[in-house]
């Protein structure tokens, strides 16, 4: 693990529940390492990777890596939450309210949290309360949409350059990343949100 506090630290965790169906969740993170590894500032960027992720395994893993952003790929439901696994492997549910209050006690150091997953604006509106940039879904996301959006996302993140690209480097990275939904030729580009703290930390990834 990096110390290197101009070294951004990327958690993604995964969960893909044995009664639920299944997504390309390997795809996209090899995708998303891959996408990172060319860029010519890869060094400026680590990530680590947790899979059938429980919900006691999301305290941890954050206390472990302290990570800049954190990325929840998998499924999400509007009412329930955030679909982790349990001790056999199958689905349950972590609510919006304990992921907000969760996130709250690391907002020192994550500066933004992408929830890959459908209907996980909800839980997007209750995180960013105490994390300055947070990214949900507004409606159910399509695997193929799920996917470009992600890849597009660091992509632009880890080749974003201040001279061109504007003053945010999130928002940026986002609107490239709602771009490669349609680029990839499939529908969904409008269901990505941003959501911005209204009283943000001024904690934005340093401009490169």
């Amino acid at each position: 693990m990096s110390n290197n506090p101009t070294v951004k630290k990327i958690l993604i965790l995964a969960a893909n529940p044995k009664n639920t169906v299944r997504l390309r969740l390997d795809q996209e993170v090899r995708d998303i390492e891959e996408g990172l590894q060319l860029a010519a500032q890869r060094d400026k960027f680590t990530l680590q990777q947790k899979w059938a992720v429980r919900s006691r395994d999301i305290s941890r893993a954050v206390l472990d890596f302290r990570p800049n952003i954190i990325h929840f790929s998998g499924h999400g439901s509007e009412t329930e939450g955030l679909s982790f696994e349990d001790e056999v492997g199958k689905e349950k549910f972590v609510t919006a309210e304990a992921l907000g209050g969760l996130f709250k006690l690391f907002a020192n150091h994550v500066e933004c949290v992408l929830l890959n997953a459908c209907y996980s604006e909800v839980q997007a509106n209750a995180i960013a309360q105490d994390i300055d940039y947070v990214i949900g879904m507004n409606a159910a996301i399509g695997d193929r949409a799920a996917l470009a959006f992600s890849v597009g996302f660091y992509d632009a993140l880890a080749r974003y350059d201040p001279q061109y690209d504007g003053d945010s480097t999130i928002e940026f990275a986002f609107n490239v990343a709602c771009s490669s939904i349609s680029l990839a030729g499939v529908a969904g580009a409008s269901i990505p949100v941003l959501i911005k703290n209204p009283n943000p930390k001024a904690k934005e990834l340093k401009k490169n």
